[in-house]
């Protein structure tokens, strides 16, 4: 068993070890657990088929809203219940940098807690510098595909979100930086992940828009390139045009909500109208864009009206994924001091609603796709996905398993099964 791990690399006296690590949360949290995989592989570790076999169990929390804490919590307990008796648990991520006193009082199962750039140990706590997970290293892709993250942190302040207040403010890597990981990862498809990803570069001086020239550089080195998480106010015609030009028309558009009065008590920019005409525009341009987007239900305020024109909007707007979330109320933020708390009866009603309205959505956008000849790339034998599919995200194409895993093709959409699709033949790969 090891007795340390030390982020930076630095030799430390240890028996190598292994390791396991369960990440929970978002794109960006599964970055930092590839970054901190590279950092155990570097000092000797391996990897454990199972948490109960691994000498190092590491739980990379998310700590968004409610709903994910207790995921987090109960992942902790349950991984605590199961490891074996020499091993040690680890617990960082979002809740070990937001709640860190607070965890390690609450969960004496946890042998370290662990927050962003903190080194994690088998024994004691060494002392060394914190560490920026941007700049770590990491393993080549098991997948066809990779989240890279361009960016930490955010300079918005939304009414609902605490992200800024344990994320820092705007940190951006250089373009080097970011092909030098892309190169390294030696994947087909590349998927672009940030707080704020538009927002790329400013805080280097690099001025409005440097996503561009990121996009341009990364889909030099890859076949795809998918951005995540754009906010509907960077998304003009020059950045439009060049995720079009990746071959990835796919735009997640952070929008939140669409009733103008309630979106300046989210402090957040845009409504209705200005979205559709921008999705429309999209459209416009290229008829097989795909559209994802989350809305938040029960912020405070949230009236009657409001929540019919987020209705009316689902339903003209038919986008392609749509997740749809209560308002968790975030200790800090703009929004948890603000009177018109919805009630939790009402909320679910609300959630019921527009669910139901997306799930017949995204059913006849999937059907309408049978018949069609589309471009895929195969993850894993029998599945794939189109650039309407983001990984982990959406629906899967259900394809040959004698398709090469990591190759493209064309294949022609047979069937379609709520959110996933059934293609039969190949007219051959793409590469």
């Amino acid at each position: 068993m090891a007795n340390s791990v030390d982020l930076t690399g630095t030799p430390v006296s240890a028996v190598p070890g292994s390791y396991f690590i369960e990440t929970l949360g978002c794109p960006k949290n599964q970055v930092d657990s590839d970054k901190l995989e590279g950092t155990l592989i570097a000092d000797g570790m391996t990897a454990a088929e199972s948490a109960d076999e691994a000498d190092l169990i590491v739980v990379n929390t998310c700590a968004f809203i409610e709903e994910a804490r207790e995921e987090s919590i109960h992942t902790i307990l349950e991984l605590d219940h199961n490891r074996s008796g020499d091993s040690k648990l680890v617990v960082t991520g979002c809740m070990a940098e937001r709640y860190g006193d607070e965890l390690a009082e609450a969960l004496p199962e946890a042998d370290q807690i662990a927050g962003f750039g903190v080194p994690v140990t088998i024994g004691s706590k060494p002392k060394a510098p914190l560490l920026d997970l941007l700049h770590l290293p990491r393993p080549p892709s098991r997948s066809p595909w990779a989240y890279v993250k361009i960016a930490e942190g955010c300079d918005r302040n939304c009414g609902f979100c605490a992200i800024p207040t344990f994320r820092g403010p705007q940190r951006s890597r250089t373009i080097e930086d970011i092909c030098r990981e892309v190169d390294e990862l030696d994947a087909k498809e590349i998927v672009l992940v940030a707080q704020d990803l538009a927002a790329f570069g400013r805080d280097q001086g690099m001025g409005e828009r440097s996503i561009v020239p990121l996009v341009k550089a990364v889909a030099e080195r890859v076949d795809w390139v998918r951005l995540l998480y754009l906010y509907p106010s960077d998304l003009n015609d020059t950045l439009i045009d060049a995720m079009c030009e990746t071959g990835v028309p796919y735009f997640d558009l952070s929008l939140q909500h669409v009733s103008k009065p309630l979106m300046r008590r989210m402090r957040r920019w845009g409504g209705s109208d200005v979205f559709l005409e921008r999705i429309e525009a999209i459209r416009s341009r290229k008829s097989d864009a795909a559209f994802r987007s989350n809305f938040i239900v029960g912020y405070p305020g949230e009236t009657e009206e409001d929540h019919d024109a987020l209705l009316e909007f689902v339903e003209q707007a038919r986008l392609d994924w749509c997740g749809f979330f209560s308002y968790s109320k975030e200790e800090g933020t703009y929004a948890a001091d603000l009177d018109g708390q919805v009630d939790s009866g009402l909320v679910s009603e609300r959630l019921g609603e527009l669910r139901e309205m997306q799930d017949l959505i995204t059913e006849e956008k999937r059907d309408e796709l049978i018949g069609r000849q589309v471009k895929v790339l195969v993850d894993e034998a029998g599945v794939a996905r189109s650039h309407r599919e983001a990984p982990e995200i959406d629906g899967i194409i259900h394809v040959s398993a004698d398709l090469p895993v990591g190759e493209f093709a064309t294949v022609t959409i047979a069937d379609a099964a709520g959110p996933d699709l059934r293609a039969e033949g190949a007219l051959g790969d793409m590469h």
